[in-house]
This record gives structure tokens, sequence and C-alpha cells, in this order.
């Protein structure tokens, strides 16, 4: 089932949805445990789809995939290189991403975005996936010349406008057929299966829930492929997986 956010207008208030058939269907209620269809429809084509969730957090991990024909390093670290978005940064589907002034040097990176869909203190890898809710798709702008020397990276990921998010909620996604991909101005740059993920996501689930108690509406983002690239203002950014959709962002300056 997808889930989604949307607009009719840019004054209303946003309204939730599940999608079926090509049509939004608007619900009330809380997605995560109890909603309702309002009986309203609405097409696609004529509402602004928005980013399909406010999370409470946003959590990223860096540097775990391979590229296509490498070696998975043979000793995993310790401790995973994790990091926090500010909820500020997210943007929803067709917002633009606006590069700061002077700024260059930035990059896109597609990747599988996991939403919690219970609370999670200490759970196992065995039981990690029972407590996601489902997945989305987010845009992990970056810009490397904010990292500081000692390896702290959450400047360089928190301007506003660095997360862009959507375009749904897919919670019966097929893990195992997923494929992460950027298109870059029509160029395919990223396309990398999980199974070149270096830290699997119940590992990961499981390793955060040991360390915090992760909460309904938590967004998880679980690395981004070999593949990414800088980008410009003018640029297009299309982040796609099969069975969630496209979420593409303009770059603007």
């Amino acid at each position: 089932m997808k889930f989604a956010r949307f607009k009719t207008s840019a004054n209303e208030v946003a309204r939730l949805a599940i999608l079926e058939q090509g049509k939004l269907y608007e619900i009330e209620g809380d997605i995560f445990t109890d909603w309702k269809k309002t009986g309203n429809e609405y097409e696609v084509s004529r509402v602004h789809l928005l980013a399909p969730l406010i999370p409470n957090t946003i959590i990223g991990v860096g540097k775990n995939y391979v590229a296509m024909g490498e070696a998975k390093p043979e000793h995993v670290p310790a401790i995973p290189v994790l990091f926090y978005k500010p909820v500020s940064s997210m943007i929803g589907p067709e917002d633009q991403i606006m590069l700061p002034s002077g700024l260059e040097g930035v990059k896109f990176e597609s990747e599988l975005a996991v939403v919690i869909g219970k609370k999670a203190s200490k759970i196992s890898e065995e039981e990690a996936l029972d407590y996601v809710f489902g997945y989305t798709i987010a845009n992990d702008i970056t810009a490397p010349q904010f990292f500081h020397p000692d390896g702290h990276w959450m400047v360089g990921k928190s301007f506003d406008t660095f997360t862009p998010i959507g375009p749904y909620i897919e919670t019966e996604l097929q893990l195992a057929a997923v494929n992460v991909q950027a298109v870059h101005n029509g160029t395919l740059k990223q396309d990398s299966p999980l199974d070149l993920m270096i830290l699997k996501i119940p590992y990961l689930l499981s390793y955060l829930s040991n360390v915090m108690t992760l909460q309904p509406g938590d967004v998880f983002l679980s690395g981004s492929p070999a593949g990414a690239d800088f980008m410009a203002a003018g640029d297009t950014i299309s982040c796609t997986i099969d069975g969630i959709g496209v979420l593409t962002n303009k770059v603007v300056g």
C-alpha cells in the first residue's frame, strides 16, 4: 500500500491519502495505528504531492555501498558512520533544491529510506523489519566541503532543501528486488541493488535501537550507492526505486 501527503492548493492544509489504481483516496487518522477513508478522491495530476510524512528525526548512514564488482570489506566498522539530518532540510517531490549562494561541489545521493512504524528499543536483527512501517525514497544532498576535518558530517548534510523525500511510503516493498537509481539530467548515474550494501538494514536498525529508542515516524537513510555526482543550478535529479516511484527535483542557485 502506498501512503501520500498532498495539497490541492498552496494555502490548503496537508491531506493524507492512499494511492490505489492511480488515484489518491483521502484518509484521516494516524497512518501508523488507525485510519479510515473520508470518501474524497483526487487525480494525482491535479494535486501537489508533499513529502509523505513529517519525520520525528532523520538519521543516515555513510559509506554503506561498494561499487558493482568491488569486494566488500573483510571487517565492518564496529561503529557505523551515522549522522543526523534536520527535519528543516526536508522538501518533497518537485520542490526545488536550493544551492546556498557561492556554494559549489554539492552532490546528489539517491537512497532507500526506511520509515519506522513501532517503538523500537533493543531489538534484534531478526525482528528489526517487524518494526518497519514502509519505505520511501530520499536524496541525501551533501556539501562535502563542509565536512569537518575530524570527520563530523552534520553541517555538510544540513542546509535547507538538502533532504528531498517522497513521493510515497510503500508498505509492501520487496527488498530483494530493489535497485536504487539516480538520473542526472537524463543520464543514469546510480544503479545498485541492495546486495551491494555493506551493513544491512536489519543490522543497522538493531544497532540504532540499542543506542536510542526509535519512534514511529523516524526515518533512516540506508546509504548511497556508487555513482553519486556533483550537480549545479539548472540540473534535474530523479531518484527512482521501482515499487515506490520517482522523486524528481530541480536545482536552483
